[in-house]
């Protein structure tokens, strides 16, 4: 089967030929039908965030039809359409019996830690599997696994309430998620920053208040916004030192920042100012969980979640084509998500 894969990191990935993968007992073998890029794809492949083994094949959004079913599986057959959660773990260790399997001590994410979906197709255990109704197409079931679930993982760490604010720091792909899901949990009113007009308005158009950073200091912007309190809740989804700065002063009094974007560069906070001073939190948040794609999954279903906004830009599986996306990541292009259809 044909695969694209990160052979040394910061070089273009390559397209390998590789043997049909063995599943076995409790596993499923899936077709892949669609696999989105992720800016983190960006990331691995550029070192900032380390993978291995390599070489590896990249891809942690799939969506596909299961092609075999092993022999212990009872939940899925084949020709099922599902769509897969991204962590493969044991299920057994203290951080899985306390649901918070994003830590799994065995746990392995795929395209990270083993081979993802940037291929034809895919090997996995059955319990990371959920069906994919037909109503919903193969290239939203993708993103769903990462963008949607990342961001809606965000809001539950950020213990949103209903009539609260809420700024989104990045409308991209998981921005775009955020605005709607922000308005699910009952946000009085969601404020988008970015500095692509592009993005800006998809999230207008979503019902969120365009913050243009290219133009204005989004924080004076938010506090004039809301008579100079600041928001309840800011989602930094970029992973830049300035935008987790500018999301940390944003918040209003008990306000929580929940830091999402990858890096591995630093941020200084003033200590009283932006955190004691308002009682104010710092939350980290790390991938989701399997418990919560069921319910993502009901509000595409029921119209709350429209991924048909997010997905700018189909490419084949082909390496060229694939690196052309990752490189325009890695300038923060106007892309929102670009997904491959193999």
């Amino acid at each position: 089967m044909k695969a694209i894969r990160l052979i040394q990191p910061g070089q273009p990935l390559e397209m390998q030929q590789l043997p049909l993968l063995a599943s076995g007992p409790q596993d499923v073998l899936v077709h892949v039908r669609a696999a989105g890029i992720c800016h983190s794809d960006a990331h691995y492949r550029a070192g900032v965030s380390p993978v291995s083994p390599l070489p590896l094949t990249l891809g942690h959004e799939v969506a596909g039809i299961v092609e075999e079913a092993g022999a212990a599986v009872t939940s899925l057959q084949v020709g099922d359409r599902v769509c897969l959660h991204y962590m493969v773990t044991c299920g057994e260790c203290v951080y899985c019996n306390q649901g918070h399997e994003q830590f799994c001590t065995q746990g392995a994410m795929l395209g990270k830690h083993r081979d993802g979906g940037y291929a034809e197709y895919i090997s996995l255990p059955a319990r990371g599997a959920f069906p994919l109704p037909e109503t919903i197409p193969f290239e939203h079931g993708a993103i769903m696994m990462c963008s949607s679930a990342t961001a809606f993982h965000a809001l539950i760490k950020a213990r949103l309430q209903p009539g609260e604010t809420v700024a989104v720091f990045g409308v991209g792909g998981l921005g775009l998620s955020a605005v709607q899901l922000a308005q699910v949990f009952g946000a009085r009113q969601v404020f988008a920053v970015d500095i692509k007009p592009g993005k800006l308005a998809l999230a207008a158009r979503l019902g969120a208040m365009p913050i243009d950073a290219a133009r204005s200091d989004p924080v004076v912007a938010i506090r004039e916004m809301t008579g100079g309190r600041g928001v309840d809740v800011a989602l930094e989804l970029v992973g830049l030192p300035l935008t987790m700065d500018q999301a940390v002063r944003s918040l209003a009094i008990f306000g929580r920042a929940a830091l999402v974007g990858i890096s591995d560069r630093t941020f200084k906070v003033h200590p009283y100012r932006d955190v004691i001073n308002r009682e104010a939190e710092i939350i980290g948040v790390s991938d989701h969980l399997a418990q919560e794609i069921p319910r993502l999954i009901d509000l595409v279903i029921q119209g709350k979640l429209d991924l048909a906004l997010a997905v700018t830009q189909t490419v084949p599986l082909e390496a060229a084509a694939i690196n052309d996306v990752l490189d325009r990541l890695d300038t923060f292009a106007d892309d929102v998500r670009v997904v491959i259809i193999p």
